[in-house]
Parts: structure tokens; C-alpha cells; sequence
């Protein structure tokens, strides 16, 4: 790629400065797949013969399968996937050297990142299944366990362990429908933008984007190189996921505490002390309260790249991968850990139905009791304070209409 331009090579220090085959080698998969659609388009535009479509595409696929084997030598001379993999496949096949006609790197990459995001769309909203069925699975288990339901960490109301269960599994349904709206806008073959304006050489994008899965074409080259919305997108829906797994954390933290004790985590979710030989801790929902932080910061990271970035590509975007290759690991093993972390938490219904018995947390229906009877609600509202303070100074129930009650209602 220097040969032209260039009279010198690439100094050591620019090389492992600049390189990111580290890094995206993972997708080397969705790049050999635009590799092979892409020379299939070549062959039908007549740039290639069939005979050289079908050499490409066999030394491709043959490339694929030592890459999965670990037998393919990445070189960090070659900076990226995409240049170690045309590389390998011209040392192997001639007309190699043909299959990037009418593409860029920059059109290139594009292509290979919506397609891995596609991918990991799938992936994370069948994960989210996963732990959505181990909620509801939960919820049937227990759906007659009461216990007080809380606002500012204050007991407010009993509701049903299985209505908290399902409150869960709501707020996870909303980031499947944020994947489904990501994945919309991910949609788009980017492939025959070129570096920035096309091709004078047509290839019809719209057969390219069947062979590949996608529902439609890019609309303008010099956005479709530079566009990385769906980029942080996914990371936003990420940043949510994380979000709700690290508010679902804390519930349970908190109630694993011996302090409450409603829920005890299995041993083999939980660690120990190298001091404290009765510890018993809950490291995972610990570990996914705080990564939550790194999944913010992937986020801010690639939305503070691309703020003060010139219309088109640039270089700078190479940094968006390390973060969405982090973000999508740390959503990946905290869902799947919270599916098979949940089936084996024990349920403390003896807690739980313990604490649900405080007779304050049925002030707001003594409230509408009276209101049914006729009393303004404000009227209602402050007359069941009093008996609230009243019964908290005699330490009696609500239950109880006993003289001293009735005094404080009068």
C-alpha cells in the first residue's frame, strides 16, 4: 500500500503506534464475508472472471478457518484486519490484488463494524431473553410472596416479590426495543462509498446488501464513511443495560445484607474474605454494579472523538472499536451471569413476609378507606398521619380503635 506514495517504510514506532490488527482481528469474520460479496459484484461488473471470483472466495473461506484455528500469522506491519487479510489472500491468488477495485478502506471498515454490530445486537437481545425468562421463572416460583415495597429506602407499600420481579423484566424489555431501533439505523450497507466518493467503476449495491443482509443502501458516500451514530447507539443501549443490571444489583446487595436477609446468594456466586472467615460476599452483582462505570465511559469516549470531527473519514474513528469491543464483552458475560445467578438465589420468604406485616405500610389504603366514606383525600391524608405518629408514641397498631385512637382522630 506504500510502494506508490511512499520511499520510505513505515518507522518501527509509527507502526506499533498506529497499528490496531491487536484489536480488530475480531472482525475478521464480517471483513472476509464483505470480502467475498464484494467479489462477487467485481465479477458481475466484469472487473474479475468467474474462475478468479471463485479463487478468491475459496482462499478467503480457507483463510477464515486458520484464523479460527489460531494458525494465521497477524503482522502489525500491515496495521489492520483488512490489509493482514488481502495480504495473505494476494501472496495466495493473483487476482487477489484485483479485489480492491472500486472499494476503500474507509468504506471497508464501515461495512465490517455494521455488520459485527448486527451481529451483537442479536446476540445481546437473545442473552436478554435468557435473564428475562430466569426473572419470570422467579416470579412463578413465588407469586403469593409479599414483601414492603420501598421509596427513598423508606417501606411505602407491600406489593408482590413477583410485581419487583416483573418491574425487572419491564425495564429489560425497553432495551430490546432500543436494540430493535439500532439495529434499523445499523441496517445499511455502507459498502461502494469509496473513500469518501464513490466509484467510477458501478457495482450494484442493492444485490451486494441481499448477499449480505441488509435491508437497504446508504444514501450519501461522504456520510456513510464517516457515519458512527449506530456506533454509539449500540453503546448507549449498552450503557442502559448495564444501567438496569447494576439498579438490579443493588436491590440485591442490599437485601443480601444480614440486615434484611431477604435474598442469600448461592456459594457458588459469592467470594469470600482473605481476612474474615465469615464473610460471605456478593462480588458479582458488585462487579457489575462497577462496571456499569466502564460502559459510561466507552460511551463519552467515542461521543468525545467524533464531537469536533470534520465531515468524511477520519482517522480518529480507529478508536471506536477497543471501546465497543469492551462494551460488548462487559453486557455479554454480566447478562449471562445474571441468568444463572438468579435460579439459585435463595428467597428469604420468612423476611420478606416478616417485614410486609408493618402495619404503616397500609396507611395510604386506610387513607382511601376514608375517602370512599365521604373525606377529602388532604383531610384523609393528614388525619391518618396523626394515627400514624400516634400509633409510632404508643407503640399500638392501626388496627386497634381503642379509646387513645380514637382521641387522636377526633
Amino acid at each position: 500500500m506504500r510502494k506508490g506514495r511512499f520511499n520510505k517504510p513505515a518507522a518501527e514506532i509509527v507502526q506499533r503506534y498506529g497499528e490496531s490488527v491487536s484489536f480488530d482481528w475480531r472482525l475478521y469474520r464480517y471483513d472476509i464475508a464483505g470480502s467475498i460479496a464484494h467479489a462477487a459484484a467485481l465479477a458481475r461488473a466484469g472487473i474479475i472472471n468467474a474462475d478468479e471470483r471463485q479463487k478468491i472466495e475459496d482462499e478467503l473461506r480457507a483463510i477464515e478457518k486458520e484464523i479460527e484455528s489460531g494458525k494465521f500469522a497477524w503482522e502489525r506491519s500491515l496495521e489492520d484486519v483488512h490489509m493482514n487479510i488481502e495480504a495473505a489472500l494476494t501472496k495466495r491468488v493473483g487476482a487477489g490484488a484485483k479485489l480492491h477495485t472500486a472499494r476503500s478502506r474507509n468504506d471497508q471498515v464501515a461495512l465490517d463494524l455494521r455488520l459485527y454490530v448486527k451481529a451483537e445486537i442479536a446476540e445481546i437481545a437473545a442473552r436478554l431473553r435468557s435473564l428475562q425468562t430466569a426473572l419470570l421463572n422467579l416470579a412463578e416460583q413465588h407469586v403469593d410472596l409479599v414483601m414492603p415495597g420501598y421509596t427513598h429506602l423508606q417501606r411505602a407499600q407491600p406489593i408482590f416479590f413477583a410485581h419487583y420481579l416483573l418491574a425487572q423484566i419491564e425495564a429489560l424489555e425497553r432495551d430490546m426495543e432500543r436494540l430493535g431501533d439500532c439495529n434499523a439505523r445499523t441496517d445499511v450497507l455502507p459498502l461502494g462509498s469509496g473513500a469518501l466518493a464513490g466509484s467510477t467503476i458501478v457495482l450494484d449495491r442493492e444485490v451486494i446488501a441481499r448477499e449480505l443482509g441488509f435491508s437497504g443502501v446508504s444514501q450519501n458516500s461522504l456520510d456513510a464513511v464517516g457515519d458512527r451514530d449506530f456506533v454509539c447507539e449500540f453503546l448507549f443501549c449498552l450503557a442502559m443495560i448495564g444501567m438496569h443490571l447494576s439498579r438490579l444489583s443493588e436491590d440485591l446487595i442490599l437485601w443480601n445484607t444480614t440486615e434484611f436477609g431477604f435474598v442469600e446468594f448461592s456459594d457458588a456466586f459469592s467470594t469470600g474474605s482473605s481476612l474474615m472467615p465469615q464473610k460471605k460476599n456478593p462480588d458479582i452483582a458488585e462487579l457489575t454494579r462497577g462496571k456499569t462505570g466502564r460502559l459510561y465511559g466507552n460511551l463519552m469516549s467515542i461521543l468525545t472523538t467524533l464531537k469536533a470531527l470534520r465531515s468524511s473519514y477520519n482517522r480518529d474513528v480507529q478508536e471506536d472499536k477497543e471501546a465497543l469491543f469492551d462494551s460488548v464483552d462487559t453486557v455479554r458475560a454480566a447478562l449471562e451471569v445474571f441468568a444463572a445467578m438468579l435460579p439459585e438465589m435463595k428467597i428469604n420468604r420468612a423476611r420478606m413476609e416478616t417485614a410486609a406485616n408493618d402495619p404503616s405500610l397500609l396507611a395510604t389504603d386506610l387513607a382511601e378507606y376514608l375517602v370512599k366514606k365521604g373525606m377529602p383525600f388532604r383531610e384523609a391524608h393528614e388525619t391518618v398521619g396523626k394515627l400514624v405518629v400516634h400509633a409510632a408514641k404508643t407503640k399500638s397498631s392501626q388496627s386497634n380503635s381503642n379509646r387513645e385512637t380514637e382521641k387522636a382522630l377526633a
